[in-house]
């Protein structure tokens, strides 16, 4: 609770304390032994007045302030109208006096918001806490000291030095030592991860044992801590249609209930000669109900809480609109290499043909894929146990979803799949083992093939189970692999279609028709490592980049980010969407129904001040209770 906070608080306690003493002198003191018995209610007047004053006198001073600004038709006004309209009944000597529910409405008003500020500042420290990743300073080696400088003041390529204990600052390669380095605040993930020299680490994560030379690769501003958390301070720009949707419905509901609590109060007087107290004191009750503050808090911190849950998991969303779509997803479409499977290839056969040596046919694919930083070009280099010398390859093109040509020892190479040799006109074989076949010839002759496979990932199948269970009615997944894989890889995980060798954009394509088979309100869902599939990420309803560790492109093309590599943590993100979707229908119907039923109540005299405050104030807290709901997801832990 911030210093504000506890000064209204004490103001609050004051003013009840205040209330309190008044209401009990007044019921049980006889005031009229203190003045005469037709001044009495001008004493409790004045007796209430000093705990309204006290409680509510900022909330008058909005009422006006907004007014002057042309706001006139929110809480403040509704507040400011009705409580004012309690103490006014004194000019109707034919009623009761109304001076405790007037003063008791703005007191729990002033409860109310109270409590909504703490809960609102709950939730953000919330998020606030779980992503507290930015570093206060880097550590560089001057004069053979450490010195701390600013994460800013690093340039790309300058060495920072990381103690155990503190958190790395910047992105970049480790060049001397060996850690063990603490995610959880990235990727919700509690095992530690070893690093040691040559391996890539990312600013956010907190250095736990050994001390880390690292060289910096990226500057302050473009690293991962600044993406990731500039990604989640602008979450909140970015609605739900139903935030929207309870903003526009305050903007037109509040000025017609002020209208008709005016005629409620105006129109039996004037026309029908009832008493003008009787239908005042309705219009004030009328007022009090109306308040939509209910809806206008609980809903986005609804959503708030939402967001601020998943992160804790490592789940980014960059806003509730993307959490809204989520909950609706039907639908969901996966690449395969590095989503479903480890995208970590090995080489488990070389099959030349019958004049050609394997370890030759090696060399030649290692040679050739010298220069891609594929997956498959990096196994096959892996495989392959001599040097690659650089100055015997020429002309080398690359060709998304075929292959390598280049010149070796002036002799042209095509390494790739079935496609690259048909446009070659190469006479190629297939293979019965099951894996990625990458294709050789030389100078248009077949020298044999290399097989290579892919890891499923331990969680893939437990995944798309959960997704099953979780509701999702489809899964399918898009891979540019051989058709016996992608077979196997499906079948393996019980994934319901598959499409196989597929281009980048045949990707785009294939997800065009599966969006035209989902219902109205089903969503579609891609999942992707978030570099190579950014066309699809972005023709989905929602895209989802998942093992986005330190990829910038992942970050950028994405509506939600998956921090780890684990297929199991996008069910859990659909769970956490579909429980904040309800937790905002079940205040949306209780608030609404609970203030039309007192309304209806208000309007036909049945309702009291205290039964107003109920349905106002009572909801409300009521309501933020149950959205903070969102911000628990133990359950959703593995």
């Amino acid at each position: 609770m911030n210093t504000k906070q506890k000064r209204t608080l004490v103001r609050i306690v004051v003013a009840i304390v205040l209330f309190v003493g008044v209401y009990a002198t007044t019921e049980l003191l006889p005031l009229n032994t203190l003045v005469s018995e037709p001044n009495t209610i001008y004493l409790e007047f004045v007796l209430f007045l000093i705990p309204y004053i006290l409680a509510g006198y900022d909330v008058l001073w909005r009422a006006v302030r907004n007014i002057g600004h042309g706001q006139v038709f929110d809480e403040n006004f509704l507040m400011s109208i009705a409580t004012v309209g309690a103490f006014a009944l004194v000019l109707f000597p034919d009623t009761d006096p109304h001076f405790a529910e007037g003063a008791a409405v703005m007191l729990f008003y002033q409860v109310g918001e109270l409590f909504q500020d703490y809960a609102v500042d709950r939730s953000r420290k919330s998020i606030a806490e779980m992503m507290d990743i930015a570093p206060d300073y880097a550590n560089i080696m001057k004069d053979g000291a450490l010195v701390k400088v600013d994460p800013y003041d690093v340039a790309v390529g300058d060495e920072i030095v990381v103690q155990p204990g503190e958190r790395i600052p910047l992105d970049g390669i480790v060049l001397e030592g060996t850690s063990q380095l603490d995610t959880a605040a990235l990727t919700g993930e509690s095992v530690p991860r070893h690093v040691d020299s040559g391996s890539e680490v990312i600013s956010g994560c907190v250095n736990l044992t050994g001390v880390l030379t690292i060289n910096v690769t990226k500057p302050f501003g473009e690293s991962t801590v600044s993406r990731i958390l500039e990604l989640v301070e602008n979450a909140s720009e970015k609605k739900a249609r139903t935030e929207n949707f309870i903003t526009r419905f305050a903007r037109y509901y509040t000025p017609v209930v002020v209208g008709v609590a005016l005629l409620l109060a105006l129109v039996p007087p004037l026309l029908f000669a009832q008493s003008w107290s009787d239908w005042v004191q309705r219009g004030l009750i009328f007022l009090v109900v109306s308040c939509p503050c209910a809806l206008v808090i609980s809903v986005p911190l609804s959503f708030f809480g939402g967001i601020g849950g998943a992160s804790r998991l490592g789940i980014l969303v960059k806003g509730s609109n993307y959490l809204e779509t989520l909950a609706h997803s039907e639908t969901v479409v996966f690449d395969k290499t590095g989503t479903l499977t480890d995208g970590t290839f090995n080489v488990v056969a070389v099959h030349p043909e019958a004049d050609v040596d394997p370890d030759w046919l090696l060399s030649v694919a290692a040679h050739a894929e010298a220069y891609s930083n594929h997956p498959i070009a990096l196994s096959i280099k892996e495989a392959y146990s001599g040097t690659i010398d650089q100055k015997r390859i020429q002309q080398v093109e690359e060709t998304g979803g075929h292959g390598v040509r280049a010149l070796l020892d002036e002799r042209v190479v095509l390494v790739g799949n079935d496609k690259l040799m048909s446009e070659g006109g190469i006479s190629y074989h297939d293979c019965d083992l099951t894996g990625t076949i990458l294709h050789v010839s030389l100078d248009g002759v077949y020298s044999g093939h290399i097989v290579i496979a892919d890891v499923v990932k331990e969680d893939a199948a437990a995944a798309i189970a959960d997704l099953h269970a979780a509701g999702v009615k489809k899964t399918v997944m898009l891979t540019g692999d051989r058709q016996e894989v992608a077979a196997a890889v499906a079948h393996k995980l019980g994934i319901d279609e598959f499409r196989a060798q597929l281009l980048p954009q045949d990707k785009v394509e294939e997800v065009e028709k599966l969006l035209s088979t989902t219902s109205e309100k089903g969503k579609l869902a891609f999942v992707g490592d978030g570099i190579n599939d950014a066309p699809v990420l972005t023709r989905a309803d929602i895209g989802i980049a998942m093992g986005a560790m330190g990829s910038d492109a992942a970050i950028e093309a994405a509506d939600i980010v998956l921090m780890d590599d684990k297929p199991s943590n996008i069910a859990k993100a659909i769970r956490i969407a579909r429980k904040t979707m309800s937790i905002v229908h079940q205040n949306i119907v209780f608030a609404l129904v609970i203030k039309f039923a007192v309304l209806i109540l208000a309007a036909v005299g049945l309702a009291n001040m205290w039964m107003a405050v109920f349905a106002d104030v009572g909801v409300a807290i009521l309501a933020i209770l149950n959205a903070m709901r969102c911000m628990n997801v133990k359950q959703f832990r593995d």
